[in-house]
């Protein structure tokens, strides 16, 4: 196996593995296991399935990616950048499409790390990653402010679009709950401040406690506030195969295509860029190819057992590479524990309120804006360049994402002939 293309990072991490390490690949597990969770359940309820989807998806694909993935320190799992995608495709298509859509996607990621396109992902310019980026990123914003202040739509109104959404909001303002505000508040506060006091205990955890605390005990909040379990059931136990449910027919497989193309593409420039972040964190270097092959199965195997699409999270990576993981291990102990949490502790998840999921939110959203990056751009680049990443940032939010990089690349590859004839 020491020349195949496809070799897992785990085979080289294992030699010469000691105890000194293993103990802390477990640490770091268990940290980013914590983190994982409050986010994995925050992101399925942003994608428009149940709670536990995220928590299925950051099992299974995460540690499928990290036993066969091409990078020593990545986890895997449930990301922003795919929750407008996911719950677009189950709004239009159910979740047969999703699950169709990301078996195909996972089957073009593994042709992908096959034929050997690693290194292609890195064509992709700047411009329209960080557009598209910007964009997801006020999406799930504005998909937030409706839990964050407690709106009820009416009957009936199932909003999808981005722009829909604001209308929606609006039309909803007078059922406003300050209940749910002065919950959101708070918890939003917590996950502001508290990192700035101390750093060993993930906010998010702490911002889930407060605020499911708050609502249980404080008089008066519990009128105006929902929680997770008073709108979605909370299961528990080993979930089952979804394959027997499948409607597989041309149309659905046709259907589903243009949404498959769209996971394939997004999970390989995620897990490539997180990959390549890590890789500067603990100075090694990753297998892209192995990498996109393992994204795929582990997209495969999440779905099969009711989770999400999945990709490389670059924050949970850091989080691990932080807390002294050094190999696959710790990413495979980060989905055991979650596997514990799922079997043991999942109907406790009933109890957080949905305002702090919302602030929760509000703060992925944020972190993953590159709004600094957005900013640079605009002052520093071409005009032309700075053009592709406004209208990349604008089709993200009012159309969907398929457009936003379709348009993007095609002005991306004027530009690059426009400034080839310039030179000659």
């Amino acid at each position: 196996m020491k020349s195949f293309y496809l070799k897992p990072k785990f085979f080289d991490s294992i030699k010469g593995y000691k105890s000194q390490q293993l103990v802390k690949d477990i640490t770091a597990g268990i940290i980013v296991a914590i983190i994982a969770l409050p986010l994995s359940i925050a992101l399925a309820l942003a994608s428009g399935v149940e709670p536990a989807c995220g928590i299925y998806t950051a099992i299974f694909a995460g540690f499928t990616v990290s036993l066969l993935g091409g990078s020593s320190v990545q986890i895997a799992g449930p990301t922003a950048a795919f929750a407008t995608v996911v719950a677009g495709i189950v709004a239009t298509q159910g979740m047969n499409g999703l699950i169709l859509a990301t078996i195909m996607a996972g089957l073009l990621l593994i042709i992908m790390g096959v034929c050997k396109l690693g290194s292609l992902i890195k064509y992709i310019p700047k411009t329209i990653t960080i557009g598209f980026t910007s964009g997801i990123a006020v999406t799930i914003l504005v998909g937030q402010i409706k839990d964050f202040l407690g709106l009820q739509y009416a009957a009936g109104v199932k909003p999808i679009e981005t722009i829909e959404k604001i209308t929606a909001n609006l039309e909803a303002i007078s059922t406003f709950s300050w209940q749910a505000l002065l919950v959101g508040l708070v918890s939003l506060a917590i996950l502001i401040l508290y990192p700035k006091v101390e750093k060993r205990i993930p906010p998010s955890l702490i911002a889930v406690v407060v605020g499911a605390v708050m609502v249980k005990l404080l008089p008066g909040l519990d009128r105006g506030v929902f929680t997770i379990g008073e709108l979605y059931t909370i299961p528990s136990g080993f979930p089952a195969l979804t394959i027997g449910a499948l409607e597989i027919n041309g149309s659905t497989l046709m259907a589903a295509l243009p949404s498959a193309v769209t996971i394939a593409v997004l999970a390989a420039i995620e897990s490539l860029l997180s990959c390549v972040v890590a890789d500067g964190m603990v100075n090694d270097r990753h297998n892209s190819n192995a990498e996109l092959t393992a994204q795929g199965l582990g997209n495969i195997f999440s779905v099969l057992f009711g989770g999400i699409p999945a990709t490389g999270a670059i924050a949970r990576t850091a989080a691990n590479v932080k807390n002294g993981g050094r190999s696959p291990v710790s990413g495979m102990v980060h989905s055991v524990v979650l596997l514990l949490v799922l079997l043991f502790l999942m109907p406790y998840a009933g109890l957080i309120p949905m305002p702090t999921i919302a602030a929760i939110l509000f703060v992925v959203a944020y972190n993953m804006s590159e709004w600094r990056k957005f900013v640079g751009v605009c002052k520093n680049d071409h005009k032309l360049d700075v053009l592709i990443l406004v209208l990349t940032f604008v089709l993200t939010v009012v159309f969907d994402l398929v457009v936003a990089i379709a348009v993007g690349m095609v002005l991306a590859l004027l530009l690059r002939r426009i400034k080839v004839e310039k030179d000659a």
